[in-house]
């Protein structure tokens, strides 16, 4: 089972206390956008096997949006940080280099 810690009131919960909400850090494109950036936007997702940059909501606590880093592979979680963080902590990204050494980033 796939165990989160909510950045905001530090509680530890299971996923069935989350709500997933997609990949994160993700750039958004907002009216006047074209319509390929729009498509590339809603359908163009990498999808690779290891670690994964995502959105969770602590539904059944806090309410708020937070971000998680984990692998896919190993369900192992390196960490999660603030919704508002626009890229991730460095402390995160060193533990997965750390564990992943060809790991390419999250972008």
């Amino acid at each position: 089972m796939l165990i989160l810690e909510c950045p905001y009131c530090g509680v530890r919960a299971d996923e069935t206390e989350l709500h997933a909400g997609g990949q994160a850090h993700l750039k958004r494109f907002g009216p006047g956008s074209s319509d390929e950036s729009f498509e590339d936007y809603m359908f163009m997702r990498k999808n690779p096997r290891g670690v994964h940059f995502e959105r969770w909501r602590h539904v059944n606590g806090c309410g708020k949006w937070f971000l998680a880093a984990r692998s896919t592979t190993t369900l192992e979680v390196f960490g999660t940080y603030s919704a508002q963080t626009t890229e991730p902590p460095k402390a995160i990204v060193d533990a997965i280099t750390a564990k992943f050494p060809a790991w390419e980033g999250y972008k």
